[in-house]
């Protein structure tokens, strides 16, 4: 099964700053109590094509996406999760969110808080 949106982010991911992170030979981050940084950071790759981009703006409606990158895991975790079940709306990050599963979410968040700001 494959996740939304994955083509337009693949595309969108060779102009990231984080692209250097898939990179690097340095160790991978740790796992956490709240989840799996490594498996997290694999998970990301969608969230680099919009949250990555520096300046980048929505076509419509138009608005500047925040950086996600060394948020809290709590703030990561109760975004997603509000995303995923729809109390939260915004149609791109719904249609992500809604591919996760718990542990999902919880690797991204234990990986995108492990980033400098």
């Amino acid at each position: 099964m494959t996740r939304p949106l994955q083509l337009a982010a693949c595309i969108a991911l060779a102009a990231l700053p984080f692209a250097a992170l898939a990179q690097e030979s340095v160790a991978a981050p740790e796992a956490t109590d709240a989840g799996s940084a490594e498996n997290g950071r694999m998970l990301t790759y969608t969230c680099q094509g919009c949250h990555g981009v520096a300046n980048y703006v929505n076509a419509y409606p138009n608005y500047r996406v925040p950086k996600i990158g060394g948020q809290s895991q709590e703030y990561l975790i109760n975004a997603l999760t509000e995303y995923k079940r729809g109390t939260r709306r915004h149609p791109t990050m719904q249609a992500q969110a809604s591919s996760f599963s718990d542990q999902d979410i919880a690797d991204i968040a234990a990986f995108l808080s492990s980033l400098n700001p």
